[in-house]
């Protein structure tokens, strides 16, 4: 006999609803995980709903184009929206439930509260992108309140991110356990972003520098190179590909300050292709 198809997940978008089956599955024992997206998912998404079904008793996604991460000539209105694609992935990746609101659900008339991280988040893509990080911890804050799950997994490809996002949550004593799961690549390294849509074909075969980079990077490091021969060898490899850095630093992962001596890092690397910013980044082990 051939197995069982999974069965499709329940989409809702009443945030009382969520809660109240997440609640209930929570008080029959059930251990719930949590993946929150903005939709437009591959395969780095899906790894993360397999790592939580795997791991957990049910498992919820979320699908929301969260408008307050993006700046004024930031790509909103461009932004991918392919929800029903999107569910058929992870239905198929075992979500149990798949909750996807209305902007005007997550910011009703009246909405005055945004949650900013400080420290963690003024750097970066914190100072290339101002505003971005408080739009990021308000939605979190609020949909860690409306699916109160046992975990949420993240993806280790926008580090910046876990970094506040656990700060926060270790700030505001919100119960939930947080998950950074490692970075899906494409075949030559590139990591894998919804925003690798938007790259022409001659962008997508220059971007594999971003990987290269820090690959070299991490040649450097384990080589015992300083700190900024391991950034200049990042800034080289995209500038041989003419693409315009953002920043290539090595910083403490935790912290995302100077590491401290014989301590692991984490080198980060924006860059520009045309209109479009890619992010990556590579851990640094420890080092005498």
């Amino acid at each position: 006999m051939k197995p069982h198809a999974p069965a499709p997940p329940v989409v809702e978008t009443d945030p009382v609803r969520i809660r109240e089956l997440v609640v209930a599955a929570r008080r029959a024992g059930r251990r719930v995980g949590f993946v929150p997206t903005m939709g437009a998912l591959h395969a780095g998404h899906a790894s993360l709903v397999e790592r939580a079904a795997a791991e957990c008793d049910d498992v919820v996604v979320s699908i929301f184009v969260n408008p307050k991460q993006f700046g004024p000539r930031e790509d909103l209105d461009r932004y991918p929206r392919t929800l029903a694609a999107d569910v058929a992935l992870v239905g198929g990746k075992g979500a149990r439930w798949v909750f996807a609101p209305e902007a005007s659900t997550a910011y009703p008339a009246g909405h005055a509260t945004s949650v900013v991280v400080a420290a963690p988040a003024a750097d970066f893509e914190g100072a290339v992108r101002p505003g971005h990080f408080s739009g990021v911890a308000t939605v979190v804050c609020w949909l860690f309140q409306v699916v109160p799950a046992d975990v949420a997994y993240f993806g280790a490809k926008d580090w910046q991110q876990t970094v506040v996002v656990r700060r926060m949550v270790a700030d505001l004593a919100i119960p939930i356990d947080v998950e950074v799961c490692p970075t899906i690549r494409e075949p030559d390294g590139l990591a894998m972003s919804s925003r690798n849509a938007y790259l022409s074909p001659d962008e997508r075969r220059r971007a594999v520098a971003l990987h290269e980079g820090l690959q070299a990077a991490a040649a450097r490091w384990r080589e015992g190179a300083e700190i900024a021969v391991v950034e200049e060898a990042i800034r080289a490899a995209l500038m041989a590909r003419d693409i315009a850095v953002d920043y290539a630093r090595v910083v403490d992962p935790d912290t995302l300050l100077a590491p401290g001596p014989g301590t692991a890092a984490v080198a980060l690397v924006a860059g520009r292709l045309g209109a479009t910013r890619l992010l990556d980044n590579i851990l640094l082990p420890p080092r005498v």
